[in-house]
């Protein structure tokens, strides 16, 4: 059975337009890549060419596998999530509860995650110990350092 990801209509178009750059840029680079290396002579004791081959297949598979993401992914409508407990493509404004720093992060499938634009994975710790909670829960988190304590501020689109 194959792995559904939800993402927004923002998240299909750069996959998209990765797979586009992939099939249009690179194969062709590396095809041409393989042809100089194939022109040098002897392919038993060819480097570059088994290198070359090596760089294909690598590709290849990376293409397959976001095609395979592509084929499988649903866009969800944003006009239609709710906001009563923490789910995919919420903003949940958190305070840990030791330090009473505040972070706010939004929720997303594992190929959206960005760490910079402050949008974490669905199977993160964080992010799976949060679903389903309301704003004003307390939520004891095991992260690979250790226990977090985070309460829920607010959760938004």
């Amino acid at each position: 059975m194959s792995k559904i990801s939800y993402v927004t209509e923002e998240g299909l178009k750069r996959l998209k337009e990765e797979l586009k750059h992939l099939k249009s840029v690179e194969r062709p680079s590396i095809s041409a890549q393989i042809a100089e290396a194939r022109d040098k002579g002897d392919l038993s004791e060819n480097a570059e060419y088994d290198a070359a081959k090596e760089a294909q297949g690598l590709l290849e598979l990376k293409i397959s596998k976001l095609e395979h993401t592509i084929v499988n992914s649903r866009v969800l409508d944003e006009s239609k999530i709710d906001t009563s407990s923490v789910q995919i493509l919420n903003k949940v404004k958190l305070k840990n509860v030791k330090t009473g720093m505040e972070m706010e992060y939004t929720i997303v499938s594992e190929s959206e995650a960005n760490l910079k634009e402050k949008k974490i994975s669905i199977s993160t710790p964080i992010a799976a110990g949060l679903l389903g909670k309301k704003v004003g829960d307390v939520v004891t988190i095991q992260i690979p350092s250790g226990v977090m304590e985070l309460e829920i501020l607010n959760i938004s689109i």
